[in-house]
């Protein structure tokens, strides 16, 4: 039976205490591609009631990505943008979603992210990655901006941590360990960094601006 809006975030208060809950449901959070970290964030940020989510990906679910994002067999093949926000609406049915079908460039970036509360960069590529940082920072320099750099590997997992890079942007990872060095992607170590990246959006919503 689907609990009613009350009782749902009733139980989500009981965890997180009323203040802290209030602020994760009048938030809104981008996350901007959704492999392995997105995918993984975008659960972790539904489960904690956030109370709006802009997904952004061009992409859709391929076999080789069953290993580390969260899709599942009978979702091969669909966008991404379609099938992410049907996993989430069985986690928290009251998030509202809006999903953009959308591989960013530079030009999109300007108004693409009003009225967010933290952005979430989950690319895979170096270069997207960049071009998004340049470009957030840019458009959007008091907007909290959080980014995973360095999961590749089976390197230990406390390797990987947050960091606070000036005043607005948080870089989350071990910094050195990229896809582009032959590494693999190992579920586990991506989750890792996904974690971090989640758990520092809510602590930019819950007001703590330290890393």
């Amino acid at each position: 039976m689907m609990p009613t809006r009350e009782k749902f975030y009733a139980a989500l208060v009981e965890r997180h205490g009323a203040e802290r809950q209030a602020r994760f449901q009048a938030a809104k959070v981008a996350v901007c591609g959704l492999g392995g970290l997105g995918s993984n964030i975008a659960v972790m940020l539904a489960r904690a009631g956030v109370g709006e989510m802009l997904l952004i990906d061009f992409d859709r679910v391929d076999l080789s990505n069953l290993n580390r994002q969260q899709y599942f067999v009978e979702q091969l093949g669909m966008l991404k943008t379609e099938a992410l926000p049907e996993t989430l609406a069985h986690i928290d049915p009251y998030c509202k979603i809006t999903a953009r079908t959308l591989k960013i460039t530079e030009q999109d970036i300007p108004g693409l992210f009003d009225g967010c509360d933290v952005i979430c960069e989950a690319f895979d590529k170096a270069e997207a990655k960049a071009m998004l940082l340049q470009g957030a920072l840019e458009n959007y320099p008091n907007t909290p901006l959080v980014s995973g750099v360095g999961m590749a590997g089976l390197d230990s997992a406390n390797l990987i941590r947050t960091r606070k890079v000036g005043r607005t942007l948080y870089l989350c990872g071990d910094g050195v360990s990229e896809v582009a060095d032959g590494l693999p992607l190992i579920s586990s170590r991506v989750a890792v960094c996904a974690a971090h990246e989640a758990n520092m959006v809510l602590r930019i919503l819950a007001g703590d601006r330290e890393a």
